[in-house]
């Protein structure tokens, strides 16, 4: 098995580990540089700087994606390792040659169940590791090196993860549906995925344009659920769609909807009890404007069925 170990941010990690957050944003000042070392469910571990020197938890990869500055801070907000939004555009600035620009892209390696070690359990740097490392460096299980690192932290999971997921309840999901690969790992099984993490698929999944209007604009995007997250509605992709923050309202509320050949369904109600609607009722009966390349990522007809017989008001 795969894992990568990340120079973290001191401070970054002491601030998160103190919240406990469902997910986090490891973020990346430059924004150019896409993060491909690791396939989903595997697992980040935060190697903190120097003079700890030491590897003091782990997260387990989602996604990477570029993001707006602000737009990470409004997905993510203070699992992005700060108090406000100030901060984090402080800390991101720091590190940026181009300091006039107010809204710079970054990049965003997400990570989803994150385990904070207490220090008594930190585990030293490998042997093998160099001061010259400025990002990280992938291990593999399989590996002298890399299975001595993979077996403290085995035992480290078993310690924190399975004791924190009995009053968790954060998520009903997995990192991937069940239909799709995954490690074999008794302990990945376990991980789930947060609110974050599950706009940032979705947002990526449907080619950040609504899937009914194709509106672009991303601060009017919102990952929505097609059987709610109240309701034990998963965060997989497949109860996910990308849209519009009004087309999203109607949505929830039972005013729009989609049917299992995947077209669109406006309610008659919007002009019943709005007096108005002519903006909508042009999409209805149409076809989405977008839709995730992967079947598997496609919205499933059982989360469907649950909105349209709880939830639209036809």
């Amino acid at each position: 098995m795969k894992f990568y170990l990340g120079v973290t941010d001191n401070s970054w990690f002491k601030y998160l580990s103190e919240i406990n957050p469902e997910d986090v944003n490891f973020w990346q000042p430059g924004g150019t540089v896409a993060f491909k070392v690791l396939q989903t469910g595997a697992p980040f571990l935060f190697k903190l700087k120097s003079p700890v020197n030491a590897i003091g938890g782990v997260g387990f990869f989602s996604s990477h994606t570029f993001l707006p500055m602000s737009i990470a801070w409004d997905t993510f907000r203070n699992r992005n390792g700060c108090n406000t939004y100030d901060e984090f555009r402080k800390l991101i600035l720091n590190y940026r040659y181009d300091k006039q620009n107010i809204n710079p892209t970054i990049g965003c390696i997400v990570l989803t169940n994150p385990i904070f070690f207490k220090q008594e359990d930190w585990i030293e740097t490998p042997v093998d590791w160099r001061k010259s490392i400025v990002q990280g460096k992938s291990y593999d299980s399989n590996d002298l090196i890399g299975n001595r690192i993979w077996s403290r932290v085995e035992i480290l999971l078993k310690k924190y993860l399975f004791i924190n997921s009995i009053d968790e309840g954060k998520s009903q999901l997995l990192l991937e549906e069940p239909e799709s690969p995954a490690y074999g790992n008794s302990i990945l099984t376990k991980v789930r995925l947060g609110q974050g993490a599950f706009r940032v698929l979705v947002t990526d999944a449907y080619s950040r344009r609504c899937s009914i209007t194709g509106e672009k604009t991303l601060p009017v995007l919102e990952a929505a659920h097609i059987k709610p997250y109240s309701e034990s509605g998963p965060h997989f992709i497949s109860n996910g769609l990308l849209l519009r923050s009004d087309m999203h309202k109607l949505f929830d509320g039972g005013y729009l909807t989609i049917t299992k050949d995947l077209k669109i369904e406006v309610s008659s109600k919007i002009k019943e009890e709005f007096q108005n609607g002519k903006e909508y009722y042009q999409y209805h009966g149409k076809d989405f404007h977008f839709l995730p390349n992967r079947d598997l990522d496609k919205p499933n007809s059982k989360f469907i069925d649950w909105h349209n017989t709880n939830i639209y008001k036809g």
